[in-house]
C-alpha cells in the first residue's frame, strides 16, 4: 500500500510539474525557484533526489528508451 501511495504521489507531482512548464513556458529551474521555500519540504526533497543522482538516472533512462525505439524501428 505504501508503494502504491508513493507511486501515485510521484505521478501527480510529475504531472503537475509538466503542466506548469507547458502552461507557463518557463524553464523548470525558474519554476523550482518560484515554488520552493528555502529550507522547505520541496527543496529538501529535491536535494535528496539530486544527491542520489536522479537527474542523471532520468537522462540515462530517456536516452536508453530512445535508442531502443530507434533500434526497434530499424528492425521493421
Amino acid at each position: 500500500m505504501l508503494t502504491c501511495l508513493i507511486s501515485n504521489t510521484v505521478i501527480f507531482i510529475d504531472q503537475g510539474a509538466a503542466k506548469m512548464v507547458l502552461e507557463t513556458g518557463k524553464h523548470p529551474g525558474q519554476l523550482k525557484d518560484e515554488v520552493c521555500s528555502p529550507g522547505g519540504t520541496t527543496i529538501t526533497a529535491l536535494h535528496k533526489l539530486e544527491k542520489a543522482g536522479f537527474r542523471s538516472t532520468l537522462i540515462d533512462a530517456v536516452e536508453a528508451a530512445t535508442l531502443k525505439a530507434k533500434e526497434l524501428g530499424d528492425a521493421n
